[in-house]
């Protein structure tokens, strides 16, 4: 794609699963790429959790792809709920690659609770990494945009669920219902620097985190039954999108968010008619 290669990239979760696959896309088109990555996992119950003993086997075959299309690579540890970790993460890129000139926000987590019963301090954690942290991220970059004098992107990984209610995962559903107004009000408030912020939203995706439903053919029927489509997502389609809005040749599209998601969003349940005709 036009106006990627030689870019310099920083996917935040981006250690495995969509962030992963971003990060893999970018390094293809021959971007150098900071692949953040949060050590503790399951301290606040990340879902990098579910791979937690294979954490540095993935990163380091992120590295290698990335390495094997030409483009230079840099492992950023980060928990970016925690200001000073972005700040430190953000000077290790800069260092590194002398700017930064797109950023990913696709770290996040979710945990599940009945809402009467969903701890505040649950709650917070969840709002922190997926919210807080794209926020915090975000400012960090839009500060180096401006001081630098040029244009920059900033790619904000959200989801269907900003959109559709998510009951039980109270937290995430109010993290990504965020996403999609901290998305806005950044490309409004920078548009006239050049800056342009857009965000991608997955639906059902085929992720490692996913392998409960995705590896059992009546979860999995379940889950698909309600996407037009009839399919699931690849980690790879969500980057292949994400890819595109970073590009020149998505120079004009701003405050955007594209869902990805087979059609999830059309309200598959109401594909056969039910009203009173």
């Amino acid at each position: 794609m036009q106006g990627i290669r030689g870019k310099n990239v920083l996917v935040t979760g981006g250690s495995s699963g969509i962030g992963q696959a971003i990060a893999v896309r970018f390094g293809e088109e021959g971007a150098n790429v900071a692949i953040n990555y949060r050590k503790g996992l399951e301290e606040a119950q990340h879902t990098e959790q579910l791979i937690r003993e294979k954490l540095d086997g993935a990163v380091d075959s992120c590295m290698q792809r990335i390495a094997a299309a030409g483009g230079k690579t840099l492992l950023a540890q980060a928990d970016v709920s925690k200001e000073d970790d972005i700040r430190h993460m953000f000077g290790q890129v800069l260092e590194a690659f002398g700017g930064l000139d797109v950023l990913i926000n696709n770290a996040g987590f979710q945990i599940s609770a009945p809402t009467h019963e969903h701890p505040t301090e649950a709650f917070d954690r969840v709002l922190a990494t997926n919210l807080r942290g794209a926020f915090l991220c975000a400012r960090e970059a839009v500060r180096h945009f401006l001081d630098r004098g040029r244009p920059g992107v900033i790619i904000n990984i959200s989801s269907v669920h900003q959109l559709i209610p998510k009951p039980s995962y109270v937290g995430y559903s109010v993290s990504k219902g965020g996403m999609q107004n901290l998305t806005r009000t950044l490309a409004l408030e920078y548009a006239a620097q050049g800056i342009r912020v857009n965000a991608v939203a997955p639906g059902a995706t085929i992720t490692p985190i996913n392998r409960a439903w995705v590896d059992d053919p009546v979860k999995r029927a379940a889950v698909e039954s309600h996407i037009p489509l009839r399919r699931a997502g690849t980690a790879e389609e969500m980057a292949a999108v994400t890819a595109f809005l970073a590009s020149d040749e998505a120079a004009y599209i701003t405050g955007q968010t594209i869902f990805v998601d087979g059609g999830l969003t059309l309200f598959a349940d109401f594909l056969s008619p039910w009203s009173s005709e």
